[in-house]
Formats: C-alpha cells, sequence, structure tokens
C-alpha cells in the first residue's frame, strides 16, 4: 500500500483524508449487466479499494433501493457502503430519480452533521449524485469534486426522441460543473464537451477510468472456440447505442468468423429481449444468423476467459463517454476496433493497440477487422501494445493516484476551516 501523502487540507490536518463518494443509483455491491448497472458501479468500487489502498477512508453513499439492505456494509478494510433513504426502497429507473435528489442532500447534511467529523472531501458520480451532493456541500462548506460518467448533451445528440433523461438535465449538469471545486472528467472529449456548455475547461482535470490488469490479463483460461476459423466478441450492454447492429451487418463480409455477443438478460430470457429479437432479425436479413451468438450476461469472472479467446474485440458504440471494454480487452492481451468517439479516442491508440473507425459503418468495420485477421503477427503486436498501455497507464493504483492529486489541489486551493462537531 502506498500511503497517502502528507498535505494540509480543509480541516488544517495533513492527509490521509476521508472521502466521502457519492453515487446514487450505482451501487458498488450491484449485480452488474443490468440496465443501470455497468461501467459506473465498477469505476465507484474500484476507485473506492484503490483509494483505501493508499490509507484513505471512503464512505460510498448509494441509495437503498431494497427494503432488506442494512444501513452499512464493510466492503472491504477502509472501505464502507452507506445506504441511503431516499424516495421508495426498491429500483427506480435512475432516470426517475431526479425528484428524490434533494431527500437524499438532506440525508448527507445530517449525516454530517452527526458525525465526530464531516468528510475531507466528498466526490460525486453522475448529475444527480451531483445535484444532491452540491446540497450538501453549499450547506456544510465541505469541498465537492464531480465525475459525470456520462452527459446530457451526447445522450440527446444521438438518441434525441428516444432520450428519457429528464428535461431540466443538461442544465442541472451545467450547474454542477459550475458550482463545484473540480470536475474530474474521464477523457479529453468529455472537457471539449463541458466547455460547449459553458464549462470552462480549466475547471475540469482529466483522470481516466481504469482496470484491473491482474484481472484482465492474458494469463488464465480461454473460452472454447468454435469450428470457424476467427472469433469476434461484442461484449457490454445490450442497448442499441451500443452497436451491435453494426458488428451483425459487417459480419457479413468475413466469412470465416464467427460473432459471440456478451451481455443482457439471462440465457433463459433472451428469446423476449427487444434487442436480441431486432439483432436475429438483422441477422436472418444480412445472412449470418448461423454465424451469431447470444451468450446473454455473462458473470465478471468469466468475462476474462471470453476476451482471451476471441481474436479481435468489436466496441462499435455509437458514442461511448468512457468505454471499458476496450480496457479489459487490451489488458487480456486482446486487439480492439472500436469507433472513434468519445473516450475511445483516448483508450485505443491506432494502429499501435487496435483501431479505430467511424461510428455507423459496417463497412469500415469489415475492412479494419479483416486487416487485423490477414495478419497474425500484427494482431499479436496489438495485443501486446495493447497490454503495456493498460500497465503504463490505466491500473487503478495510477488512477486513484492521480484522482487523489485532485482532492489535494482542491483541498490546497480552499481555507482551512475548524472541523464542526455534530
Amino acid at each position: 500500500m502506498t500511503p497517502a501523502p502528507a498535505v494540509a487540507g480543509r480541516s488544517g490536518a495533513a492527509g490521509p483524508y476521508t472521502v466521502a463518494l457519492v453515487s446514487e443509483h450505482a451501487s458498488p455491491l450491484a449485480v452488474l449487466g443490468g440496465v443501470d448497472a455497468g461501467g459506473q458501479n465498477v469505476h465507484v468500487a474500484h476507485l473506492a479499494a484503490a483509494l483505501a489502498d493508499r490509507g484513505h477512508q471512503v464512505v460510498v453513499y448509494t441509495r437503498r433501493d431494497s427494503p432488506d439492505l442494512p444501513a452499512r456494509v464493510p466492503l472491504r478494510p477502509g472501505v464502507e457502503v452507506r445506504h441511503v433513504t431516499a424516495g421508495p426502497p426498491r429500483h427506480v429507473p435512475k432516470d426517475e430519480l431526479l425528484p428524490y435528489m434533494e431527500e437524499f442532500g438532506r440525508f448527507l447534511v445530517r449525516e454530517w452533521q452527526q458525525a465526530l467529523a464531516p468528510p475531507d472531501i466528498v466526490h460525486s458520480h453522475f448529475w444527480m449524485s451531483g445535484v444532491a451532493s452540491l446540497v450538501a456541500t453549499r450547506e456544510l462548506g465541505l469541498p465537492l469534486a464531480h465525475t459525470y460518467h456520462a452527459l446530457g448533451t451526447v445522450k440527446r445528440r444521438h438518441q434525441m426522441a428516444a432520450d428519457t433523461s429528464p428535461a431540466d438535465r443538461i442544465a442541472l449538469e451545467t450547474a454542477v460543473g459550475e458550482r463545484c471545486d473540480r470536475v474530474i472528467a474521464t477523457c479529453r472529449d468529455e472537457v471539449a464537451e463541458l466547455t460547449a456548455m459553458g464549462v470552462p475547461a480549466h475547471r475540469a482535470s482529466v483522470v481516466p477510468c481504469g482496470v484491473d490488469p491482474a484481472h484482465f490479463s492474458p494469463f488464465g483460461p480461454v473460452a472454447p472456440r468454435g469450428p470457424l476459423r476467427h472469433r469476434l466478441l461484442q461484449i457490454g450492454r445490450l442497448v442499441r447505442r451500443k452497436g451491435a447492429g453494426v458488428s451483425v451487418a459487417a459480419l457479413a463480409a468475413m466469412p470465416n468468423a464467427e460473432l459471440v455477443i456478451a451481455g443482457g438478460p439471462p440465457l433463459s430470457e433472451l428469446a423476449h429481449d427487444p434487442e436480441v429479437v431486432r439483432l436475429r432479425a438483422l441477422a436472418r436479413e444480412v445472412g449470418v444468423s448461423e454465424r451469431v451468438r447470444f451468450l446473454g450476461g455473462v458473470p465478471r469472472e468469466r468475462v476474462p476467459a471470453l476476451l482471451r479467446g476471441a481474436d479481435v474485440v468489436l466496441c462499435p458504440a455509437d458514442y461511448e463517454p468512457f468505454g471499458i471494454v476496450p480496457l479489459e480487452a487490451m489488458g487480456c492481451g486482446t486487439p480492439v476496433v472500436a469507433t472513434a468517439v468519445g473516450g475511445q479516442l483516448d483508450t485505443v491508440a491506432d494502429p499501435g493497440t487496435g483501431r479505430l473507425v467511424p461510428p455507423g459503418d459496417p463497412a469500415a468495420l469489415a475492412s479494419a477487422v479483416t486487416g487485423l485477421l490477414g495478419d497474425p503477427a500484427r494482431r499479436a503486436a496489438c495485443g501486446a501494445a495493447g497490454r503495456r498501455r493498460v500497465l503504463t497507464r490505466y491500473g487503478w493504483d495510477r488512477v486513484a493516484a492521480a484522482t487523489e492529486k485532485v482532492y489535494l489541489d482542491v483541498l490546497a486551493s480552499r481555507p482551512a476551516v475548524a472541523t464542526t462537531v455534530g
């Protein structure tokens, strides 16, 4: 464990610090693969653990979505999950949670007023967590860092009428960016989007998402292959914007390859999933239905074996705020072909670790993949370069150190105040 540096912070005391991570809909305890459970859950869980490894005490605040959840759950040494009562104690789709954010924020006020000492810094994740955290931090005078994970401007641009976000999401996102002490953006593209929203670039620091290179590594079990020469893999939530339709259409130009699609509901429920129904119809239309296989939701422990067993991993999303899958594939030494959007512009180095292609273009995707499939030496070189890139840039220890540096910058820029005991 690398100890946190001793730097005078909000209370005038030297670190390590108490850190409150606020993640209103994405609990680090959640089972992944649901509509509202994905990369943010992983990010918060690993960031909390890595900050604890650096000596900090971390509490993750997330909304109670079941009456049976205990108030506090130890996640690991140095990390506790605190379930916040805000709204009904049941699952509520994240786009319907905004009315409960004032209540969430008032809970935080009471919690921190009654504590022996409030947190040294609050770090909110996703825009609604930012709204709730502003309620508490502005009343109590606490420093706030914020990570968006996704921006409403990007979602609305791509989903248009299908966007179910609250009507005032973008205005509230802008307010969070203007009123927090620092935005922690996950990629350079996000900073550009924030600037267009009116949040000055100097208010943002770029710290990428991370990956566990011990779990996602080239070493370990490999998923068994089918009879075809090549295997392509797409893994993630089964929603239209992830671009699985582009992968299916591109497969028509690659007769010696199979496409494995992992994600969505359990295998037994796939037949009733609207996106699977759409993709199967498309596969029949382009003549590849015998070469497309759906696995359904896959336990996280099985994901590395799937990634190792693929020749190329496809990440053809229409837009991607960051994109964890390319990092996981690169960690396993598998080349990636991804769309040149969002965070993938930062993570995938073309031509070093894979290829970047325009979104929504099956011909471009097929051309890039075919080039790699036809050159085993280039494929191996991309895989090795991807692994090196993960080790040198995207391990959670590095992400936590960079996040900690932002915290220290924020704390150093604020006048020291006396700790209030509730």
